[in-house]
């Protein structure tokens, strides 16, 4: 029986799942490879946990991940927390997670901050619609 590892990541409305599991360093995003993924700054947050975990470790695993909702860099986003928590999990490594807390919190704990419902009165959450008396 094989190992592998499942695990997810949020940021804001995108949510990622994922796999990762023994092979020879295929990542996918959405059943594309990494190497196509665009926009170039999403691909370039996607490859941050994968440089900073080392190509010994990348090169012996395929990562798997499915991201639904959100936009562009709420995906990529999520997609890297899964990637980060999943590399993670696999080496068992308290050094790697380390470093990752240390490079940047958020590939490893998510960002609780969500969109405020907009109300009436107003154009927005708390803009209000203006008024003059002159």
């Amino acid at each position: 029986m094989a190992k592998v590892v499942h695990t997810s990541g949020k940021r804001k409305t995108a949510i990622a799942r994922g796999t990762v599991q023994e092979g020879k360093g295929r990542i996918r995003i959405n059943k594309q490879p990494l190497e196509l993924y665009s926009p170039e700054l999403a691909r370039l947050k996607l490859t941050e946990p994968l440089s900073l975990a080392g190509d010994d470790v990348v090169n012996n695993v395929d990562i798997n991940v499915k991201v639904i909702g959100g936009g562009v860099m709420g995906q990529a986003e999520a997609a890297r927390m899964v990637i980060a928590k999943g590399l993670v999990q696999w080496t068992n490594d308290m050094s790697l997670k380390e470093k990752y807390i240390q490079y940047d919190r958020t590939m490893l704990v998510g960002d609780p901050r969500r969109s405020e419902p907009k109300k009436y009165g107003g154009p927005g959450a708390r803009a209000r619609k203006q008024k003059s008396y002159r």
